[in-house]
């Protein structure tokens, strides 16, 4: 498997009584579809996988395999702070159907670089899935270094990388690391052009929930160094990547996504947008819906 292009980090919506919605999650689905969406994630941190109960994972889970059926692959989160659970985590999504594992560096317990080499070879030795590196030292408190990147990057059943910090020189470190077999992944949207530009594969986005067509057409562009264009794009986006960081991901994305009539709220410990940002939220939403309009139009 060789991930590349637009890859959407799915939200998980809710009822407003806090029960998946699986209708609005179908319509999720179908819209990453239809926009030409080239893998999504389910269950990562934007999908709020933390809050999630097991039952729940796996009605997630096999509901989208099952919509998806084949036409892009599915990656499901699975990291956890233990190894032994994210290898059984692991090998109950692969039995679900999931085509990879994205796996988080172990949160909170904060291991060595010997520690993470130990934790993600055995992960792809005995978790029945290829696994998708994931580095995002802001939320779990280590950071996998480029060069424990590299030694991983040699095991056959690790295919690549989502690098979430946003700084050029850890991108430029990595993708020497690129080959077939093992894609290099940016995992922050305001940098993603830069990254592709440079070289990188494609983007393991937040915002593609929302504007999915016009986050294809800036991996295309970009991808195929179309700088102008890709650029072009992405500074059409910059309110919308501003946006989706004034509170927590996901909580920016989800009042987004309710203005769509995609879910109703959060979990606790998150809550719903503060009233200061509702109405950026509303104005936002109207320029977004315009732009993937002309998005369509484009590639009709």
């Amino acid at each position: 498997m060789q991930l590349s292009g637009s890859i959407t980090a799915l939200a998980t919506p809710f009822t407003a009584a806090g029960d998946i919605d699986f209708l609005a999650w179908e319509r999720l689905l179908q819209a990453q579809l239809d926009a030409g969406t080239q893998a999504v994630v389910v269950a990562g941190s934007t999908g709020e996988a933390a809050a999630l109960f097991d039952e729940e994972y796996d009605r997630l889970l096999r509901s989208a395999v099952e919509l998806i059926a084949g036409r892009m692959p599915v990656l499901a989160g699975t990291g956890q702070s233990s190894t032994a659970k994210t290898i059984l985590c692991n090998r109950r999504v692969a039995a679900l159907g999931a085509d990879a594992a994205l796996v988080v560096t172990p949160p909170y317990v904060r291991p060595t670089q010997s520690g993470l080499l130990a934790h993600f070879r055995a992960v792809a030795d005995e978790g029945a899935l290829p696994v998708v590196l994931y580095n995002v030292p802001g939320r779990t408190g280590c950071d996998l270094l480029p060069e424990t990147a590299g030694d991983l990057s040699l095991h056959p059943n690790i295919i690549g990388i989502k690098e979430a910090r946003s700084d050029a020189e850890r991108m430029q470190a990595l993708l020497p690391l690129r080959r077939d077999g093992f894609a290099v992944l940016s995992g922050d949207d305001p940098t993603a052009v830069r990254a592709m530009l440079a070289g990188a594969d494609g983007v393991i986005s937040v915002a593609s929930n929302v504007v999915p067509r016009s986050f294809r057409r800036l991996c295309d562009d970009a991808r195929s160094g179309d700088a102008a264009a890709a650029q072009a794009m992405d500074e059409a986006l910059a309110e919308l990547y501003h946006f989706l960081g004034v509170e927590s991901n996901p909580i920016p994305l989800k009042a987004l996504l309710a203005l769509d009539g995609i879910g109703h709220g959060l979990r606790l410990p998150l809550q719903p947008l503060s009233s200061a940002h509702a109405g950026q939220a509303s104005r936002l939403h109207a320029s977004i819906r315009q732009l993937e309009e002309r998005s369509r139009s484009t590639a009709a």
